[in-house]
């Protein structure tokens, strides 16, 4: 049974198990949770102003993350989107499903403009993100607070309909 649910601290070392396996053999991407600080922190670090942290839990299994950072004016950065390999796919919902939950806290919470950043060569991603919505921009026209990551070399933006 998959379910969304806010972070808890009881999830960290899921979150971790989640992410770092993804990051470090599925990308080859050279980073380990010293250069993480925000895994260790999670609360600190992404519940200010409008800020959240999700995690899809199977069962008590942590499967999937995501996460906004309020970034000020407005505006969110999403993070930390990953999902276990055995549970990705359009059959599986779990992307979906978070992104879905991230976008509806985002309305909520007043955002109106969701920016993030992704490498050129996640294709299946930038296919998620196209589909749902989000538009390429230009890393000139990200706004100053947006943390650019060194990896990220393909960013994208979508307007949430203002309340």
């Amino acid at each position: 049974m998959l379910t969304i649910t806010p972070f808890q601290p009881h999830h960290q070392q899921g979150v971790v198990e989640l992410i770092l396996p993804i990051q470090q053999r599925e990308f080859g991407i050279d980073i380990d949770i010293a250069r993480q600080r925000d895994l260790l922190d999670i609360p600190g670090f992404y519940r200010q102003g409008a800020g959240n942290f999700w995690v899809a839990l199977d069962g008590e299994q942590v499967v999937g993350s995501i996460s906004v950072l309020d970034i000020g004016a407005g505006q969110g950065a999403l993070r930390k989107m990953f999902v276990k390999a055995s549970h990705r796919g359009a059959g599986q919902g779990v992307a979906g499903q978070l992104l879905d939950t991230l976008l509806h806290w985002c309305a909520q919470q007043g955002l109106g403009d969701i920016y993030l950043g992704t490498t050129a060569q996640f294709l299946a991603a930038h296919r998620f993100y196209e589909k749902h919505g989000f538009s390429l921009v230009a890393k000139e026209a990200l706004p100053a607070r947006f943390p650019v990551m060194a990896v990220d070399s393909r960013f994208y933006r979508r307007q949430l309909p203002r309340s």
